[in-house]
């Protein structure tokens, strides 16, 4: 087992609560989505796994390997070049540059930007702001990967191929994945199971494995057995919000 979540629960300082009673058992090399309305308490979840705030009770288990977190906001320095802006958490864990070039250069080719390990943030697009957020994410070669709505401000286009190219990632680094997403379309594509949340305090509603076929493919979007399962999901998702 990758990590298991028990009983979490989070009320905010000012009473709010967040998440009520979460369990959940995620296998190693999994993909997995979180999907829900907004405020539901799915990056709170993914939050307290990655250990940046505390649960109010319960705990989550076997998240002790090296843990990397996807924004929904790229969150680049500005000053630094692409290169610098992967090197990041590397340098901070106290590695020297010159022991980790190979690693910042393998980790710019794996998400597609050859050529751009000289670029600053102002000279790229939103969807290449993305990419260096993942390649800085992977170059620390990380067991459990966290995504917290990471394409949600993209157009459809980019979104697409970027959801192609963490699929091909996933499936070449083994990673486990948790991914936060509000879009049926996206979860339904992306993952092996998606766990539907209720509305604030956020439950677990649904938890629906997703049966087509690996590896996906652009394809599979336009094909009707995409669609009904997108359906089925979507209908899970009215179900928890109405109740």
């Amino acid at each position: 087992m990758a990590l298991s979540i028990d009983g979490v629960a989070k009320t905010f300082a000012n009473g709010t609560q967040a998440l009520d009673g979460i369990d959940l058992a995620i296998a190693d090399s999994s993909f997995v989505s979180l999907l829900g309305p907004s405020g539901c308490g799915k990056s709170t979840l993914l939050r307290i796994v990655a250990g940046l705030t505390a649960a109010t009770a319960g705990d989550v288990r076997g998240a002790d390997g090296p843990v990397s977190f996807v924004f929904q906001e790229p969150t680049l320095m500005p000053w630094a070049n692409v290169a610098d802006n992967i090197y990041l958490p590397l340098r901070l864990a106290g590695e020297r540059r010159m022991a980790v070039q190979a690693r910042i250069d393998d980790a710019i080719a794996l998400v597609g930007l050859d050529g751009f390990a000289g670029a600053y943030p102002r000279e790229l697009s939103g969807g290449m702001k993305m990419r260096v957020s993942l390649a800085r994410a992977l170059v620390t070669r990380p067991k459990l990967m966290l995504l917290d709505e990471p394409f949600a401000a993209l157009d459809e286009i980019t979104r697409f191929k970027l959801n192609d190219d963490l699929l091909r990632l996933w499936r070449a680094q083994g990673w486990t994945v948790i991914f936060v997403t509000h879009s049926v379309y996206e979860s339904v594509f992306l993952s092996q199971r998606v766990v539907v949340m209720s509305p604030r305090p956020g439950r677990i509603s649904a938890d629906i494995a997703i049966d087509l076929p690996q590896p996906r493919e652009a394809a599979l979007r336009a094909a009707p057995a995409y669609g009904a399962v997108a359906q089925a999901v979507s209908d899970q998702l009215a179900r928890a919000m109405a109740a």
